[in-house]
């Protein structure tokens, strides 16, 4: 039996959740849509591809790397190191494995015996090793034996800080002269280049007689070595040229001797005698057989199947966690402004794409919140569903020729980004449950919103980059801070954020150096990192440095895989009012994990906020306060009748006689105003009599000044009040005539007449052309929400898909197992 087969067996014999499961930290089917896949034997054929198993890498943490590792190492002890060809560059289709697994098996008690014996208790070795079996990283294999795939075997090398085989540098790396130099400096004479070669593999594949040419090398040679044999096995020198001139590193590029030298004499010892090799500009590779010939015996590295605990922490106050619920609390209302100004005055939405920098602006004034957080909280409720662009109606058609088709060139529809149809029960919702859908969407989306790379760039809303390590970079922070102990948090400064980094990139190791050996960490992570904070401090999911109950359920829907489904958002349609895994959203039902994550994320939230307030303490001094968050029928009664002079703690409106016109022209009576404050004051008090006396003054003198809406009168029974506004110069621009001694008409029409009245002072009110008052309301237009629901995701590689194939990896598991 060969691996293909007995891994063919395994699959068929998965139920249909764990099949499930691993098709989708595979990325199938949209992997998996380059080439159909219809059977378990073709699909254990992908899952062997080198593309798949970095995926499945890239899905766990640095100790399945590490332990793979490991186990690769002992059958590099065993069979020699795996020639890696030349892949093609561009090739859609997956390459082939390079050896077959069962041609390089390890003892798993080899392994086993060797790890204890280091340290490793037999528990979790037992435990990783079936995580691994379960994920397709260990193969299916004779009893007693490891298999792993191709791709492991390949980079077994690299992993344990080898190099390349030696053929495989020389023949890149020279020409006939150069092979035939290196050979005559190790006393070799053949006649032929490729005698010349073999001579030379031959000779340094004998530890021994290495071991011996090292004995006679120079002190500064040694001083290399020692820093090359236990890896990286790479070196800067200026010991060999391009033999093409110019820049080297081409794949096609060979080198000779650089005249004169190297100036170095450790490097020119190396040079000539093969044990070093030019693989780039100015870079050298200590060949395979000469790192391991001066290897000690035994494991290269220390494994550990944990993280390593963080050390720059400090105690926590003892009311952190309440800290955290009120910055919870607080994110909830701020993004509750920000939905409902932009559901009152939809925003425009650029040609170019995102929204433009005055419009953020303005609605960031209106809302009373910071610009930044402004685009955060709309790039959120985009991708949560609560916000879409609408496109308005196209222009007209032009006919002639065209046939009634629009003009080629034409200028697009402009579009506006409005409230969509999920907005009206999101606003009704409480504060945990405005924050769901929000919480979700910032755990997925593939962007750190509050970080823009161009600092001399404005940021514009809706157009943050892509980042392909936004997702792994919250899953590690928020998983390395979980494992702190209690009463513990990390402490602020750059030497804590890099251990952090550091410990994220455990959890997440597409975050460090890549787990092939090649490559190192990205150095733009570090100012990601702070942005990721400061927006996990924001929703209150970390607070003093430590992840609170909201966070570690955050961390619980990553683990489930949420990030792969994007662009839907598991949650964001989720039900806050329903218990336990109830109305969660759809297509959930096929995710039972995802399922119970998001519930323990609603039921985390209830926990940390408290019910909102219902009621208003009342001051003399016309402000309202409320403790908390306040419920949205409180909120929307305050904001009508009010203005938002403060937020934290609490949050405080102050009752003007500009803002009692507003609500007056809205249609509300004194009486009404009245009736409802006193309903919503806190028990046992009374509204203040000055605000009593403000409401009732303020309402006498509204209405006296009408606005006739047949473009455009200005009529009031004052006629003295008619000759005052005939007369002001802030209006001039109306071009107002009196007609009549309760009459004016004005040139403006009737809403630019209304808003030049008022900021002159006046408090007109809207009369329609029966002498009704016209009552001013706020358009409820909405768009539909363009997130997809989890069972409706888009194939992510579009284009590529073959018909018919399925279009999510719960169908392909029924179809495979139907």
């Amino acid at each position: 039996m060969d691996e293909r087969t007995a891994l063919e067996r395994w699959l068929g014999g998965l139920p249909g959740e764990r099949l499930t499961a691993l098709l989708e930290e595979r990325e199938l089917p949209h992997a998996g849509g380059y080439t159909r896949i219809d059977t378990f034997r073709q699909l254990a054929e992908h899952l062997l591809t080198d593309a798949s198993v970095e995926r499945a890498l890239a899905a766990g943490t640095a100790g399945d790397v590490e332990l793979l590792a490991w186990v690769a190492a002992r059958a590099l002890e065993t069979y020699g190191p795996v020639p890696a060809p030349e892949r093609a560059a561009y090739s859609w289709r997956p390459e082939p494995p390079l050896v077959d697994s069962y041609q390089r098996l390890v003892p798993e008690a080899d392994v086993r015996d060797r790890l204890e014996r280091g340290g490793t208790p037999r528990e979790h070795l037992t435990s990783a090793l079936d995580r691994l079996r379960d994920r397709a990283l260990l193969l299916p294999a004779p009893a007693g034996q490891l298999a792993l795939p191709s791709l492991l075997h390949t980079w077994a090398a690299r992993m344990d800080g080898y190099g390349r085989p030696l053929d495989t540098l020389l023949t890149r790396a020279y020409n006939a002269p150069e092979i035939k130099r290196i050979a005559a400096a190790l006393g070799i004479e053949p006649r032929t280049r490729a005698d010349a070669q073999a001579a030379i593999g031959a000779l340094l594949a004998d530890a021994g007689r290495v071991r011996e040419l090292v004995a006679k090398a120079p002190a500064a040679a040694h001083e290399l070595l020692d820093h090359m044999v236990p890896g990286p096995p790479l070196m800067r020198t200026r010991r060999f040229v391009s033999r093409y001139g110019g820049h080297a590193g081409g794949p096609d590029d060979k080198y000779t001797f650089r005249d004169g030298g190297s100036g170095d004499e450790g490097t020119d010892w190396l040079a000539e005698r093969g044990m070093v090799v030019p693989v780039g500009p100015d870079l050298v590779e200590l060949p395979y057989e000469v790192g391991r010939a001066l290897r000690l015996d035994g494991p290269t590295r220390a494994l550990s199947l944990d993280a390593e605990p963080l050390t720059c922490v400090a105690e926590l106050p003892h009311d952190w966690d309440g800290q955290g619920a009120m910055a919870a609390g607080a994110a909830a209302w701020r993004a509750e402004l920000v939905l409902r100004e932009l559901a009152a005055h939809p925003l425009a939405v650029r040609k170019a794409g995102g929204v433009a920098v005055r419009d953020t602006r303005r609605l960031a004034k209106a809302a009373g919140t910071s610009e930044e957080h402004t685009r955060l909280w709309l790039d959120l409720a985009v991708n949560a569903g609560l916000a879409a662009p609408k496109a308005d109606e196209p222009e007209p058609a032009v006919r002639g020729r065209g046939r009634g088709r629009t003009r080629p060139g034409a200028p697009k529809p402009s579009a506006r980004l409005l409230a969509t149809d999920r907005y009206d029960a999101w606003a009704a919702a409480t504060p945990a449950g405005k924050l769901l859908p929000l919480m979700a969407a910032w755990a997925v989306v593939p962007e750190v919103l509050t970080h823009w790379p161009e600092q001399d760039e404005t940021p514009v809303a809706l157009i943050s980059p892509q980042d392909p390590y936004a997702v792994a970079l919250r899953h590690g922070v928020l998983r390395a801070l979980a494992t702190l102990p209690d009463g513990y948090g990390l402490v602020a400064g750059e030497t804590a954020h890099a251990e952090l980094l550091d410990r994220a990139a455990w959890f997440q190791p597409v975050l460090g150096s890549r787990y092939d050996g090649h490559g190192g960490k990205d150095e733009g992570l570090a100012g990601r990192l702070e942005a990721t904070l400061a927006e996990a401090e924001l929703f209150g999911l970390v607070a003093h440095g430590a992840v609170t109950g909201a966070g570690r359920a955050i961390v619980g829907l990553l683990e489930a895989g949420a990030g792969r489904h994007y662009p839907a958002v598991p949650g964001a349609d989720a039900d806050p009012a329903a218990e336990g895994t109830a109305r969660l959203g759809k297509g959930l039902a096929a995710h039972p994990d995802l399922a119970e994550a998001v519930a323990a994320l609603r039921e985390a939230l209830r926990a940390m906020l408290p019910a909102p307030s219902t009621t208003a303490r009342f001051q003399a001094d016309s402000t309202a306060t409320v403790t908390g968050a306040p419920a949205p029928d409180l909120a929307a009664l305050l904001s009508a009748v009010g203005d938002i002079e403060s937020e934290g703690h609490a949050v405080v409106w102050r009752i003007t006689p500009v803002s009692l016109r507003r609500a007056f022209d809205a249609g509300w009576s004194a009486d009404d105003i009245l009736e409802r404050l006193t309903a919503v004051r806190e028990p046992g008090t009374e509204l203040p009599q000055p605000l009593a006396y403000t409401v009732k003054d303020i309402a006498r003198g509204h209405g006296r000044l009408r606005v006739v809406r047949s473009a455009c009168c200005v009529r009031s029974d004052d006629t003295a009040l008619i000759a005052e506004v005939a007369q002001t110069r802030g209006l001039a621009a109306l071009g107002l005539r009196r007609i009549a001694p309760t009459v004016l008409i004005s040139t403006a029409p009737p809403d630019e007449t209304l808003a030049a009245l008022r900021r002159a002072g006046y408090a007109p009110a809207l009369e329609a052309e029966t002498g009704t008052t016209v009552l001013e309301r706020v358009s409820e237009e909405r768009s539909r929400s363009m997130v997809p629901a989890l069972d409706r995701v888009p194939v992510r590689y579009g284009g590529h898909r073959m018909p018919g194939t399925p279009s999510s990896a719960r169908d392909m598991a029924d179809a495979l197992r139907g």
